[in-house]
């Protein structure tokens, strides 16, 4: 990929236009914000909302990482069921975490209609497919919980799943009312309006080299510069460097792929009629959706071997659309792209404390647009005031995951053997 190439679909698609590209910083703001995604740009939206002066210093372009590349589902809650999650975080922390994940795609969506940001945005639900047995009866555990919590959740049998994906290769699946789909990089590059619009500074193309503590705050050396800043967040994620001794080696980092073929027009109107995007319940999972162009994005993890033309995924790619929509016969492929996914041991996302006003969350796990559109408010929030103790979930010390490089290498194979299997 050359600097001028887009990143991925979303990229080249998004209505939302890339913020103007400035390396100027300033010479002092209450928070520096390091990295220009979702949880960069939600806190500092939600920051400059409060008054504070916020800045946010972005290594590439806005976007660039995960919230670029992501699959665009605005899914509620996290991977683990309900019950789980009560357990990981105890009586008081579950229930909270639950209530906010829940309540997640309304703030999302809430965002997006007051910004009026163009993102194709939909509110048709979300539907997570069951590949087989197993995966229903867990299907089947998540409905029970979610409905006796009162959220808006329905099982559908065999054929209503049919007919809404277009596909009869699942068994069933769980319709989320309360999640959508957006273009990915339109939803970023909107908060990234609307941050500016509060009074919230960015500058892209500017990479933080350093950190270091001051007697009033932190001085955030940049390769354009240096920037004097009362707190600083990290919010980096799958794409963390080494700027902080230790913290990339807090989660396995693993890749996620996707092919998006060329727009179908009406031999696809069978295909996700309902427009709700989809993700299965296989242990190397499938996510399907189309845009508002029709074009239809296919996904699992691993990364792209070879090209959008040739090559292994485009093998895989080519193999999947056949199995699951054989009417559609062979279709072309216009942008295949992969991003990182920072996985943690127990799937629940971190917000760490890393010195007295540096303050970073991390370990999203694949549910990138609401975790850090939430975590950035959260930011926002101690950041004026609230009490620790009141955040989403409680903030933790770092934990190195010292199998982590291994795991990554052991998930990229795996992958890549998946996908070979799969695509003969």
């Amino acid at each position: 990929m050359t600097k001028d190439e887009p990143i991925s679909l979303w990229d080249s698609s998004a209505e939302e236009r890339a913020p103007e590209a400035t390396t100027t910083l300033p010479e002092r703001v209450d928070l520096a914000i390091v990295g220009g995604g979702y949880t960069g740009l939600s806190t500092a939206l939600h920051s400059a909302q409060t008054g504070l002066s916020a800045h946010v210093i972005e290594a590439e372009q806005i976007g660039y990482g995960g919230s670029g590349r992501n699959v665009g589902l605005v899914n509620a809650g996290v991977w683990m069921p309900p019950a789980q999650v009560r357990t990981a975080l105890g009586p008081d922390y579950g229930p909270r975490f639950l209530r906010r994940f829940a309540d997640g795609p309304a703030m999302v969506f809430d965002l997006i209609e007051r910004h009026q940001i163009r993102c194709e945005a939909t509110r048709a639900g979300t539907i997570h497919a069951a590949h087989a047995a197993k995966g229903l009866r867990d299907l089947e555990g998540r409905l029970r919980e979610w409905t006796a919590m009162g959220e808006p959740v329905e099982m559908l049998d065999r054929d209503a799943t049919a007919k809404a994906l277009g596909t009869d290769a699942y068994v069933g699946g769980l319709l989320d009312h309360r999640a959508g789909t957006v273009n990915p990089m339109g939803y970023c590059r909107g908060l990234a309006r609307a941050a500016r619009a509060a009074g919230a500074g960015i500058s892209t193309g500017v990479r933080v080299t350093g950190l270091k503590k001051q007697p009033d705050g932190w001085r955030v050396d940049t390769d354009h510069g240096s920037v004097l800043a009362r707190a600083v967040v990290l919010g980096t994620n799958a794409y963390t460097d080494t700027l902080w001794p230790g913290l990339k080696s807090t989660f396995t980092m693993i890749h996620y792929v996707q092919f998006a073929t060329e727009p179908l027009g009406p031999e696809a109107d069978h295909i996700l009629p309902g427009r709700q995007g989809v993700w299965d319940t296989a242990p190397v999972m499938i996510s399907i959706r189309r845009d508002a162009r029709d074009r239809l994005i296919i996904g699992t993890m691993g990364r792209v071997t070879g090209s959008r033309d040739q090559g292994l995924t485009r093998r895989w790619a080519d193999r999947q659309i056949k199995r699951l929509f054989p009417s559609l016969g062979p279709v072309e492929f216009e942008e295949a792209w992969h991003g990182q996914i920072a996985m943690t041991p127990d799937h629940l996302p971190r917000i760490h404390v890393l010195d007295e006003g540096l303050y970073t969350p991390i370990g999203y796990n694949g549910r990138g647009i609401i975790t850090g559109t939430i975590f950035g408010q959260a930011m926002a929030e101690l950041l004026t005031g609230m009490d620790p103790a009141d955040l989403p979930l409680p903030v933790t010390d770092l934990a190195t995951v010292s199998t982590a490089p291994l795991m990554r290498r052991f998930y990229d194979l795996s992958f890549a053997a998946n996908q070979f299997i799969k695509g003969t």
